[in-house]
């Protein structure tokens, strides 16, 4: 291995990937909710009017290709550099071609396609999507499933959660603010978690601590402190799906999840599918108006598939279709982790930001400690013998055939003891 060279390129990564920030390019002005809820309540239901400036990144690309000429993808740690460098042009092209065709075609290089068919299962994320939904069916509106009441300012919310980030990121300083324009409740940084000012939340929110801080954040302040590769600390595009899968199973194994939270994935999951075969803004948001999300919440939904899109519908943002692919891969990845006997590789992924690819490919690095272990890793992660137990357990579970047992099964089995 070069380390000069990689050190070189390390660097020129980090520089060049600097101006491509993806979510804050795609925003939609704060009133565009508010005019778009008032046409409706008015009976006056119409497309919104948002218009995103495109990008030009001309230089950026020019440098992060140059990265990727320059790679070995034969040597892990360059192939690393190669991959990351390529995933950040991928979004410096598709900022370039805010509203077009082509900004589509690049979104889904970088965070696929929600109909994309898994060769080894035969299944796709959309088909997962409706698995959940068709599950938790019936469960809404029993009234064992009270919804929750969200009567929490954002003031006292971030209140708590800066008492929670304090006591768990010792070593760092992690600030929480409220920002009027986010579009999605909270977005984490590496030292920065922003909340939505205008929201309120409900105890259920919690999840946002498990999901954005102890993932989110957590896995960039172990990047930052990867001295021999900074670029771990990035939060690069092609990092997403192994991101918010580690986070939405993060919520599932700290059971902050609730059955609205797990709809509200699949839900979007379908609508990126609708968008992407041709339904507009409007159709979206009557799918989610339709589904049970309140009206405040189904046109933010609707605007997190088309920011950067067209809202009369095909060219649309993919990146809410990897949250229930992330899970899915990372689970049954943690689950093979563990099969084989390599609980190290789970460890990896809280290292930085990195695929499980990548937690696979430099394992050699972090067993000879060229690349540090992880500084800030979830309580549910820390100890691998309580981690391998609930997956063993869960990979158990799988073996029963649920088509075969109703619940009366129950009242025949104690029967069939007893004789």
């Amino acid at each position: 291995m070069d380390g000069k060279k990689i050190k070189k390129l390390d660097s020129a990564l980090v520089h060049a990937s600097g101006k491509i920030r993806v979510l804050k390019a795609l925003e939609w002005p704060l009133d565009s909710e508010k005019i778009f809820l008032d046409n409706w309540r008015r009976g006056n239901l119409r497309l919104p009017e948002v218009t995103l400036q495109r990008q030009d990144l001309t230089s950026s690309i020019t440098s992060l290709e140059a990265i990727v000429a320059c790679c070995d993808k034969n040597q892990a740690v360059e192939k690393f550099l190669a991959d990351t460098a390529q995933s950040y042009a991928d979004c410096a092209h598709m900022l370039s071609h805010i509203g077009t065709p082509e900004f589509t075609r690049y979104s889904t290089k970088i965070y696929g396609r929600p109909d994309t068919v898994y060769k080894l299962q035969g299944q796709s994320p959309v088909d997962g999507a409706i698995f959940f939904l068709n599950v938790t069916d019936k469960l809404i509106g029993n009234a064992d499933f009270p919804p929750a009441i969200s009567d929490i300012s954002a003031t006292a919310f971030a209140g708590w959660l800066k008492a929670e980030v304090d006591e768990f990121f010792e070593k760092d300083c992690v600030e929480v603010v409220l920002d009027p324009n986010l579009a999605s409740k909270a977005l984490a940084g590496a030292t920065r978690i922003r909340l939505r000012g205008s929201a309120l939340f409900s105890s259920q929110d919690n999840q946002l601590l498990y999901h954005e801080a102890f993932i989110h954040t957590a896995t960039l302040l172990n990047g930052k402190k990867q001295s021999n590769l900074r670029s771990l600390g990035l939060g690069a595009p092609r990092t997403t799906r192994t991101q918010e899968g580690l986070a939405v199973m993060a919520e599932i194994l700290t059971n902050a999840i609730d059955i609205t939270r797990l709809r509200r994935i699949a839900l979007r999951v379908i609508a990126v599918k609708k968008a992407l075969d041709g339904a507009d803004f409007v159709e979206i948001f009557k799918f989610f108006l339709d589904a049970g999300q309140p009206p405040e919440e189904s046109v933010r939904s609707a605007q997190r598939i088309f920011r950067g899109g067209d809202v009369r519908g095909g060219v649309v943002f993919t990146k809410d279709s990897v949250y229930l692919e992330g899970l899915l891969e990372v689970h049954t990845f943690m689950r093979v982790a563990i099969r084989d006997n390599r609980p190290g590789l789970i460890r990896n992924l809280f290292a930085g930001r990195l695929t499980m690819g990548d937690a696979l490919r430099l394992d050699p690095f972090f067993r000879t400690g060229w690349l540090q272990q992880p500084l800030y890793v979830p309580v549910w992660a820390s100890d691998m013998t309580k981690l391998a137990a609930a997956i063993s357990f869960a990979v158990y579970l799988s073996n029963i055939k649920l088509e075969k047992v109703y619940l009366e099964r129950a009242i025949e089995f104690e029967d069939e003891v007893h004789i």
